[in-house]
């Protein structure tokens, strides 16, 4: 491999080749940009995440082909007034929905007749406090939100109108009519706005971060620039090639997906950049040739970054083996991005080193010891040296090898026991949850939770095929403790054999207890259909607390398929590069233990610092994805040290040197790294705040604990076993 690194920096960064590699850069960003799509603009996706085959997928497509009234997708109304709704607020809502009848917004399929019902018959459909009424408007099913919008943006108008500006504005707990948005339009408008400047907001962030710490880092100003004009020449090629990719249908990409991408890209990116860079600069105190010392970054670093570049895409990959859309579209980007990165700091950023040489450092100038005498000899003066590696790191260095067994038993029990409060965690698959508690939509569902019965906002569908078999299943469902009462049957429009019960809870139907219910439903029904004879009869379970029940089975799993695969890949490719199984083992292990720790620490933060009393069912597999296959880059540069240092010294030496000299890029790297994903807490999607507060955490354990302490403490224990089989280990 060596060989081979130290053609390929001949071949992109030599004296010859350093522009040419620069200009086909360029040259591919400006012609990808100009015939294809950005990513952005092919964002898709939307609220259908869970597979057809879902039971509750496949509940709501029966009961649009048999019991559809070609209404349409509902928008909520949710009118409020603390103290009661007067028969002025009536009033207003008759001659809105009279003006709708009149004039039909855009996109409107259909709207109930309010304006004939007599006062008292109003009412008598709001709550039974009368302080909230919820009317509907229906808008056609295949309109896209962007469609909808002028529409809401006119009906908002009406409203305010009939009332006034702050309806929409002030706080419901205030006097006065209040009225909100919500239903499934009215979500669908806040997920779209809430990521509206989401793109632009992350990416200024980001940068501005990377650009900060890189500054405070490196005490350069042109080196902290190098990284970031890497990954933003990575990102030109990356964009267009996904907007490609989507834009024939062979991906879906969300805004959520393109937002943690970007996150990922510059925060792995830059550190991918920072192990190259960090080498290049050690290897320039040695060499006074920048080109040969570039060569011996390459060849020193390359196959590192190579392989960390592989371990990340790969076990990022592994997502694609999701049933769960929001996993799965995260595949393909996420891979395809880290490949595109890893790449241009093999190609490009060596480049860019080649054309500013020493420069890049300015003013903190990495000379060789003859250099530093020459300018002492012209300046008449002392020049002052500049310390390679920092106290702390050599300190470390000395601590895991004299004492690696204490240093293994602290380590054990502080994640160890962070790791322990994983199991005390709760978690939320309510879409509704990661919204601010100010959206619009969250504020609208939650006056309808307060002030109907809990089982009203959102009744489960039963759905029976009973193939021509007479039964009533209208005892079995009311003898089902939960069950507040049904309605039905009805029966399927070209089918008669298909019958539908709608079921409302007496609890909230988005909680654990109503979930819980969907297995009961569903096996109540079939023992009776069972006991009518009815044995080829189907049962399906629709509505909002089934996909609920559905995301949660899907998503355990995608978990159960995802976290054994990805763990056999980056083993195999750990045991490929390091050619040992002993660590190989010992490496996996505790990037796990890491991330065991993280969730558990990240929980704690959550729930007690943030206050929120639960973490979104989503986070604990993304986080496993994303540290297992970022924590295993900062293991296997620095072990790789380690390796090549054991060739030419004893273990104890390499060990102790091996820390020592990358604690300081490894620990730069982890900031930048925590930092970026961080950033996330910018956005207001509680998802990403909690992915991003998980991942940083999780990353900054990996950096101050495990890289320098743990694994290296280990390493020392296992002595010479810790290379076997490989050839090493006979030393």
């Amino acid at each position: 491999m060596g060989q081979f690194l130290e053609k390929w920096g001949n071949a992109v960064a030599g004296p010859k080749s350093r522009w040419v590699t620069v200009v086909v850069w360029v040259l591919i960003v400006a012609v990808l940009s100009a015939v294809w799509p950005q990513v952005n603009e092919e964002e898709a996706g939307g609220n259908d995440l869970l597979p057809a085959d879902a039971m509750s997928s496949e509940a709501a497509a029966i009961s649009e082909e048999q019991f559809s009234n070609g209404a349409g997708v509902p928008l909520l109304v949710v009118w409020h007034r603390p103290g009661g709704l007067t028969e002025a607020d009536a009033a207003a809502v008759q001659e809105l929905y009279a003006d709708l009848q009149d004039r039909p917004l855009a996109e409107q399929s259909l709207v109930p007749d309010f304006a004939s019902l007599p006062l008292p018959a109003l009412f008598e459909a709001a709550s039974a406090d009368r302080e909230a009424l919820t009317t509907p408007v229906f808008f056609d099913a295949e309109a896209m939100t962007e469609e909808l919008q002028p529409a809401l943006e006119d009906l908002e108008s009406r409203i305010a109108t009939l009332t006034s500006d702050e309806v929409f504005t002030e706080d419901i707990d205030e006097a006065g009519l209040h009225v909100r948005f919500t239903g499934p339009v009215g979500i669908q408008r806040d997920a779209t706005e809430l990521f509206s400047q989401a793109d632009v907001t992350l990416l200024l962030a980001t940068v501005a971060l990377v650009l900060v710490l890189l500054v405070l880092l490196y005490r350069s100003p042109i080196l902290a620039l190098v990284p970031l004009v890497g990954v933003g020449f990575a990102y030109g090629v990356i964009s267009p090639l996904l907007g490609f990719l989507a834009d024939r249908g062979w991906i879906t990409v969300d805004a959520q997906a393109v937002s943690i991408m970007t996150v990922l890209l510059f925060g792995a990116g830059t550190d991918y950049c920072l192990f190259l860079v960090s080498r290049y600069r050690d290897e320039l105190r040695t060499e006074r040739d920048k080109y040969m010392a570039l060569k011996l970054a390459i060849v020193n670093s390359g196959g590192a970054i190579a392989v960390s570049a592989l371990t990340t895409a790969a076990g990022l990959l592994t997502l694609g083996l999701a049933y769960y859309a929001s996993y799965d579209r995260f595949a393909v980007p996420f891979s395809t991005a880290i490949i595109i990165m890893g790449i241009a700091v093999l190609t490009l950023l060596p480049a860019l080193l080649a054309i500013l040489g020493r420069s890049a450092f300015f003013p903190f100038v990495p000379r060789t010891e003859e250099m530093t005498r020459e300018r002492e000899e012209q300046k008449g003066k002392k020049v002052r040296r500049l310390r390679t590696r920092s106290r702390i790191s050599e300190a470390a260095g000395r601590l895991v090898t004299k004492k690696p067994w204490p240093v293994i038993l602290i380590c054990l029990i502080v994640l160890g026991g962070l790791a322990l409060a994983a199991l005390r965690i709760e978690t939320t698959y309510g879409v509704l949850d990661s919204f601010p508690e100010d959206m619009p939509s969250r504020e609208g569902f939650a006056l309808i939770a307060d002030h109907y019965p809990p089982g009203e906002i959102a009744p489960a569908s039963v759905i029976v095929d009973t193939q021509g078999t007479e039964v009533s299943l209208d005892e079995t469902l009311l003898n089902i403790d939960g069950v507040e009462s049904i309605s039905g049957p009805r029966t399927g429009e070209e089918n008669p054999d298909i019958i539908r019960y709608d079921v409302t809870f007496d609890v909230d139907p988005y909680s654990a207890e109503a979930v819980a219910l969907v297995p009961e439903l569903q096996n109540a029904v079939q023992e009776t259909l069972q006991e009518a004879g009815a044995d080829g009869a189907e049962v399906w379970i629709g509505g909002e607390t089934a996909v609920l029940y559905d995301t949660e089975q899907i998503t355990s799993r995608d978990q159960a398929v995802i976290i054994p695969v990805i763990l056999t890949i980056i083993a195999l490719l750990l045991l490929v590069y390091l050619r040992s199984v002993t660590a190989m083992l010992y490496l996996l292990a505790t990037v796990v233990l890491s991330y065991f720790s993280a969730l558990g620490l990240g929980w704690l933060v959550i729930h007690y610092g943030m206050s929120e009393p639960a973490l979104q069912g989503l986070i604990p597999l993304y986080a496993f994805v994303f540290l297992v296959a970022l924590g295993g880059d900062y293991n296997i540069f620095m072990i790789s040290s380690i390796w090549k240092n054991r060739e030419r010294m004893p273990l104890k030496e390499a060990i102790a040197e091996g820390v020592s000299e990358t604690s300081s890029v490894i620990t730069s790297a982890g900031l930048i790294l925590a930092g970026t994903f961080a950033v996330l807490a910018v956005l207001p999607l509680q998802v990403l705040v909690q992915f991003g507060t998980v991942t940083a955490i999780g990353i900054l354990l990996d950096t101050f604990v495990v890289r320098p302490l743990l694994v290296p403490a280990i390493t020392m224990v296992c002595g010479k076993y810790a290379f076997w089989p490989g050839k090493l280990w006979k030393k």
